[in-house]
């Protein structure tokens, strides 16, 4: 114990000391002002023009996913996921509110972590973006013609959904590794059992190419590490999957001293075609299991919502040759992979180095059996054999590389907050530049697909202390633009972020954009309570529910005039737009409504339910600024008294 914390002493110490060496190193040098560049020339998006990428930035604590334009750094939009949100009424509609159950009930937030885009031959295809909840462990995929959340499925046997949603390269499958290990299936028992018999469930979705839609493949049952983050194969690698654990020593408290004690924790290489051909044979064990299956249709706009019973299991033991263990120095936290394939990089958090793996050796090491003993039945291959190279000193507190196609990496540093770039093959340093301050993640657009798209590197980071306007204890999270094109970094922006950003994923915006929904076709609005003409219009009574069907266009709702409705009743306004002009959303918001407004695409259909508590003419109104008479688009509701026998009367344009 004593031991672990001289070198936590150390750390500190010698943060402060590279801190300080990179304030004077790179005083005065080149792009850490801009005051003495072009960098505000580089980064001005004019009036009217567009970004060249989109960059998608995990929500963090907000449980969303933030869309900013690359290079200007501006917000273009926050993508509801996990956590309901008031700005358009995701998770208050009833149509959107299927969407936020899991087996724990409705369950409003999550942590979303590291968006993934979907690929092709191991290219950005702009289709789909996949995100995780790592708190109620899920994943979500956003669709990218509407940038919308159109699916999100819930991981059981799983707990801290960390190392996830990475993806396949031609987007086979979606992974979701489980940070936190517990006992599988889930009981009563005492923590200080954790050891040998808690699991690490390590699960991977297929996805359908045609639809997107996502189902549990397998489950691999993995001894009780913890696994942090992960990436797939890619080219000559393709087919494996790479998982970073730490506490390989199966600590249950505190796990800053007691999960440091070995000198080398595990990176897991999973062989999942090996295992996916098992499985199709009829390998593996159904178990009972318990979780949601949330869907959105495009045509009905409304979500469903299934409960699934059980999911497969596939012990490591039963697939022999099919999962290996990788020593790597020393809690590794990142687990990246080259554009190649061929190196597999491990960022050990306590590391004085940088570790690279070769799959070639690894291979070798296989074949030949060079194996330094076992874990669980797990060979361990011997460390010497599969080491491709060590990057000697970089930094302190390595923790995420991201590749440029150009044969560089680029990995970010927490303690000494910097980003420094190296030389694969060689594994020279070739440059760094400090960040303000503490980074985390950092992203090269397609930085982790066999195409980089090299000219920016983006480091989220942590702490902004003085970088940005004070906002009381808590401040805003930072990104920070280089360019990457020449021999050294340039520091062109800073940026404030939404959330705690952790992972982001950016791509050329010409392959997205030129797909983007504009409108819902009314003729293809299928929901069970569209109003799609004036005739359909009403307003009907059941017991102590009132179900208003109601249009709207600029710049009236019809009906606007409704009375007959009682305290106690539970009314149900099913509203329609009837626009089909793009970008006329229309919003609706009533007095006293306990939930949100919504906000409602031209063509589509959703459902806002009102209980009025109080006898009185209540208002309602249009919430998002659609024409020059938006303040005239507005209506009342009449509440009577709970005995009263007012009938119910709708009108428009009648006094």
């Amino acid at each position: 114990m004593k031991k672990s914390i001289n070198i936590l002493f150390f750390l500190v110490i010698a943060a402060a000391l590279v801190g300080c060496n990179n304030g004077n190193d790179k005083k005065g040098s080149k792009g850490q002002g801009g005051l003495s560049t072009n960098a505000a020339e580089r980064v001005y998006v004019a009036p009217g023009e567009h970004d060249e990428f989109y960059g998608f930035m995990s929500g963090g604590f907000s449980g969303q996913l933030g869309v900013y334009g690359l290079p200007s750094g501006r917000l273009l939009k926050v993508l509801p996921v996990f956590s309901q949100n008031p700005e358009n009424g995701w998770g208050y509609s009833e149509e959107t509110k299927p969407m936020l159950n899991t087996s724990y009930g409705f369950v409003p937030w999550d942590d979303s972590h590291h968006p993934d885009i979907s690929q092709t031959n191991g290219e950005l295809d702009g289709r789909w973006i996949f995100i995780n909840g790592n708190n109620t462990p899920r994943i979500a995929r956003i669709g990218l013609e509407s940038f919308k959340t159109e699916e999100i499925i819930e991981i059981p046997n799983s707990a801290g959904n960390h190392s996830s949603s990475f993806i396949t390269e031609n987007t086979e499958y979606v992974v979701a590794g489980t940070r936190f290990s517990v006992p599988v299936p889930q009981k009563d028992m005492s923590i200080n059992e954790y050891k040998g018999n808690f699991k690490g469930a390590l699960t991977f979705i297929n996805v359908d190419q045609e639809t997107g839609r996502m189902g549990i493949k397998f489950q691999l049952m993995m001894p009780g590490f913890n696994y942090d983050l992960s990436h797939p194969g890619r080219d000559k690698s393709h087919g494996w999957f790479f998982f970073t654990t730490y506490n390989t020593e199966e600590a249950h408290s505190l796990l800053e001293v007691n999960a440091s004690q070995n000198d080398k924790d595990f990176i897991a290489a999973v062989n999942w075609k090996k295992i996916e051909e098992y499985v199709n044979n009829g390998g593996g064990t159904k178990v009972p299991a318990n979780y949601a299956h949330n869907i959105l249709d495009e045509h009905t706009h409304t979500a469903t919502s299934t409960m699934l019973k059980e999911v497969l299991t596939v012990n490591p033991m039963d697939v022999p040759g099919a999962v290996y263990f990788l020593p790597t120095p020393k809690s590794p936290h990142g687990c990246d992979v080259d554009p190649t394939g061929e190196y597999i990089i491990g960022n050990g958090k306590l590391s004085a180095d940088l570790t690279v793996h070769s799959f070639t050796k690894m291979l070798d090491a296989i074949e030949n059996k060079k194996f330094d003993g076992e874990a669980y039945g797990i060979p361990i291959l011997n460390f010497e054999d599969i080491l491709a190279g060590v990057v000697k000193q970089p930094g302190l507190g390595p923790l995420h590389t991201e590749f440029d196609g150009k044969g560089n990496a680029y990995t970010t540093f927490f303690i000494s907050s910097e980003v420094v770039k190296w030389k694969v093959g060689t594994w020279e340093v070739l440059d760094r530049q400090p960040v303000f301050y503490s980074v985390g993640h950092g992203m090269i657009p397609g930085g982790n697909s066999r195409k980089p798209f090299g000219k920016y590197f983006v480091a989220l980071n942590k702490i902004t202390k003085d970088r940005y306007l004070p906002t009381g204890p808590e401040l805003t999270q930072s990104a920070q633009l280089f360019d990457i094109t020449g021999d050294k970094m340039e520091l062109l922006l800073d940026f404030p972020t939404i959330g705690e950003p952790h992972y982001a994923a950016a791509i050329p915006a010409e392959l997205v954009a030129p797909n983007s929904r504009k409108i819902y076709k009314l003729a293809e609005n299928k929901h069970e309570y569209a109003v799609l003409q004036d005739s359909d219009v009403r307003v009907e009574r059941d017991g102590k529910e009132v179900h208003i069907y109601m249009n709207m266009i600029r710049s009236h709702f019809n009906p606007d005039n409704i009375e007959g409705v009682k305290v106690g009743d539970k009314v149900y306004f099913h509203i329609t737009n009837h626009e089909q002009d793009f970008d006329v959303p229309h919003g609706f918001a009533v007095i006293g409504a306990n939930n949100a407004e919504l906000l409602i695409m031209p063509g589509a259909t959703e459902t806002l339910v009102w209980e009025p508590k109080q006898v009185g003419v209540w208002p309602f109104y249009c919430t998002d600024f659609c024409s020059a008479l938006h303040q005239e688009m507005q209506g009342y509701i009449r509440v009577s008294p709970a005995d009263s026998n007012i009938e119910l009367s709708w009108s428009l344009g009648e006094d």
